[in-house]
C-alpha cells in the first residue's frame, strides 16, 4: 500500500482562489487582475505590494476563514473512490499561526482517510522557531515513509521527485500544468495503484 503525502492549500482545498476572490479584491477593487493570472506563487509583485504585506493579508483570512473553506470536490470524490486503497498524510507550508487550523479541517474533511498532520513552518518575520526542516522534501527525507507527494508548487514536486518519490503537480495558475484536476487525479490513481 502506497503512501501519499497531500499538501493542503490549493490542493485539498482552494485557498488562494478564495483569497483572491472573496478577500483581497473586494479590499482592492482597483485591482484588475483576475485569478487566472495569477502567474506567481507567492503573487505579491502581480498584486504590487511586498510579501510581507501579502502575507499579512493571507494569515488574516486564514485565520478569519480558512476553517470554512470547503474541499476541491473532485479531490472529496477522489478520497471517496480510491482513499481506502492507500495510506494518507497532510503536509502543508502553513505559518505556525495557522497550524491548528489547517490540521483541524483536514480532520474535518478528510480524517476518514488522512490520519497523520504535519507541516513545515512558513515562517513570518519576527517569529523564531526550531529549525527542523526548512523545505517539504526535507521533510520527506527525514520521515522516509511517502511514495507520492502531490503539490501545486512545481519546486517542492521536482524537489520530492529528486527523492525518488513520485511526484503529482496539482494544476493552478502558477505552475506548468496542462492536466485538468480530473486528469491530474488520474495520473494520481495510476501512480498510487
Amino acid at each position: 500500500m502506497k503512501t501519499i503525502a497531500w499538501d493542503v492549500d490549493d490542493v485539498l482545498n482552494d485557498q488562494t482562489h478564495i483569497w483572491f476572490k472573496s478577500y483581497w479584491r473586494p479590499a482592492h477593487p482597483d485591482c484588475s487582475l483576475v485569478y487566472t493570472q495569477l502567474s506567481e506563487n507567492p503573487p505579491h509583485r502581480l498584486l504590487g505590494i511586498s510579501q510581507s504585506e501579502y502575507l499579512a493579508s493571507l494569515d488574516r483570512f486564514r485565520l478569519a476563514k480558512a476553517a470554512y473553506l470547503n474541499p476541491v470536490p473532485e479531490v472529496l470524490q477522489w478520497f471517496q473512490q480510491y482513499g481506502m486503497q492507500s495510506r494518507h498524510l497532510a503536509l502543508s507550508a502553513v505559518p505556525l499561526s495557522a497550524a491548528d487550523i489547517s490540521a483541524e479541517w483536514v480532520i474535518k474533511y478528510f480524517g476518514r482517510w488522512i490520519r497523520t498532520f504535519s507541516f513545515v513552518p512558513s515562517t513570518r518575520d519576527g517569529e523564531t522557531l526550531p529549525v527542523y526542516d526548512i523545505k517539504k522534501a526535507e521533510f520527506l527525507h527525514w520521515w522516509g515513509k511517502a511514495d507520492v507527494l502531490i503539490d501545486d508548487s512545481s519546486a517542492h514536486v521536482e524537489s520530492a521527485r529528486r527523492l525518488g518519490l513520485h511526484a503529482v503537480l496539482m494544476p493552478r495558475p502558477w505552475n506548468n500544468s496542462s492536466l485538468t484536476i480530473a486528469e491530474t487525479l488520474e495520473t494520481l490513481t495510476h501512480i498510487a495503484s
